[in-house]
């Protein structure tokens, strides 16, 4: 993945942009409150299956990074498996980013 990607996700993340966990994310999508996820290759069947439904029924887009330590680390956490940005701005400028 991009090295500014990982930037930009930290950067949203101390400006709280960023929401973590399968069920706040699946939540937020739900409620039109997320624009971009990020999934990690390595989450389960089941958690890789929910989300991707939910992204692609809600039209949000969908990154999927390589692991869930990569993602975690991009934050400033522990290990995360499913980030979901909340913010436009943000969310657009990753997209961005993403397909160069």
């Amino acid at each position: 993945m991009n090295p500014k990607l990982y930037q930009m996700l930290g950067m949203a993340m101390r400006a709280r942009k960023l929401i973590a966990g399968e069920e706040l994310v699946i939540s937020a999508i739900r409620q039109k409150k997320v624009h971009l996820v990020f999934i990690s290759q390595d989450a389960s069947d089941n958690t890789m299956k929910k989300v991707k439904d939910k992204s692609t029924y809600y039209k949000v887009a969908l990154i999927t990074v390589d692991s869930r330590e990569e993602l975690g680390q991009a934050i400033g956490k522990d290990q995360r498996v499913v980030v979901g940005v909340i913010d436009q701005g943000f969310a657009k400028q990753m997209i961005a980013l993403h397909q160069l």
